[in-house]
């Protein structure tokens, strides 16, 4: 596909960027200290326009190229690619649901600040329940004065110890509605919960009598429905690109070392059974790209499909992804075993991108239910 000057020097720059400061002797240095991203270091990354991208131009968002989710699906692959740390996920998802919302108040102040890195937003969207279902929400919303009292738990919530802001899918007598809360709110707890990634932690959120007032709603029970799959789409599509940017550099690196490592006097990508086994996670690798590809450009321009294609990638990725991450450990021989190498990272990284936001095989249950099986 071909990309615009625009796009091209966008893309060069932020390169620039995670590579200098947030790859992976960062991110080993954050885990090491518990920490799960730099607050100065995202402050700097937002003035690249990371956040700006979803957000429209009356109020001071756009991309230079005109394709602000395309731009948006770069970045993450890069971050993918080094694994980088940072909210880019959790932020992008709130920012995608206020801007879509056709109700509620003004939330302009919250979106400049969003877009400047002073505040952290993350989405709590769904129960204790293991399933992927934020039309079913663990918190409740009952009607109070000139809001809500919200009751409840919000489960595995990405960054729940780091946010300033959660966006809160909550249930009504009569449907769902998602109302912005202030982290430190009273009757707001968190608690952090265990991660197989680095840098990427979670945490349980519980609502106890928490008052929001009306100018918090960003939807209401008629809209909510389209603007939570909406933002579900952006989370998949950045997850997805994640993944595929992490699978990319795994593979990469993979080659290198079958030309550097030699066996019985030969390098190991010379033996006919390892080729093979090359040539399918290449093959594999470049159906991705591909699906991912065709997921992004029918975001980006609204298309009928949108839904199908992220869902397709997402079920393609977080089954082949795992696998090629893993067979490239396996191609390492021991060393590919060891904590002390960077296989240990992308693989953890791969491994909770196939979970988050829905399984693949929810996922494939989305299309049955789309193509009518």
């Amino acid at each position: 596909m071909e990309i615009s000057a625009e796009q091209r020097l966008f893309r060069e720059t932020n390169a620039e960027f995670v590579q200098e400061q947030a790859s992976v002797p960062a991110v080993r240095e954050l885990y090491r200290r518990g920490a799960a991203f730099d607050r100065g270091w995202w402050s700097t990354a937002t003035e690249l326009g990371w956040t700006s991208l979803l957000v429209p131009e009356e109020f001071g968002g756009g991309s230079a190229s005109g394709e602000g989710v395309t731009d948006l699906v770069s970045v993450a692959g890069l971050l993918g690619a080094h694994v980088s740390p940072g909210p880019l996920n959790t932020v992008s998802t709130v920012i995608a649901g206020v801007v879509h919302a056709a109700s509620g108040g003004d939330h302009v102040e919250l979106l400049e600040s969003l877009m400047a890195g002073d505040t952290i937003a993350t989405w709590a969207a769904v129960g204790v329940s293991p399933a992927w279902s934020p039309l079913a929400p663990g918190v409740t919303a009952t009607p109070a004065g000139d809001g809500w009292t919200l009751d409840g738990i919000a489960s595995r919530v990405e960054f729940a110890v780091e946010s300033d802001v959660f966006l809160v899918s909550a249930k009504t007598a009569t449907g769902v509605i998602e109302v912005l809360v202030d982290a430190h709110a009273p009757g707001v707890s968190v608690t952090s919960t265990g991660s197989v990634d680095f840098v990427r932690t979670f945490g349980d959120v519980s609502f106890s009598a928490v008052h929001v007032p009306a100018t918090s709603l960003v939807a209401a029970e008629a809209a909510a429905a389209e603007i939570i799959a909406h933002q579900t789409r952006i989370a998949n599509l950045l997850q997805v690109a994640e993944a595929v940017g992490a699978i990319g550099r795994v593979f990469e690196f993979t080659v290198q070392w079958g030309f550097d490592r030699f066996s019985f006097g030969r390098p190991l990508v010379s033996y006919q059974a390892l080729k093979h086994r090359y040539a399918d996670d290449f093959l594999w690798l470049e159906a991705s790209r591909a699906i991912l590809g065709a997921a992004t450009a029918a975001v980006q321009s609204g298309g009928e499909e949108a839904q199908k294609l992220v869902s397709a990638a997402k079920s393609y990725v977080g089954d082949r992804g795992v696998q090629i991450v893993q067979d490239c450990v396996q191609l390492h021989g021991g060393l590919g075993v060891t904590m002390d190498h960077d296989l240990n990272v992308y693989l953890r990284r791969v491994m909770l991108a196939r979970q988050l936001y829905g399984t693949p095989r929810e996922h494939r249950e989305v299309i049955a239910g789309l193509i009518g099986i």
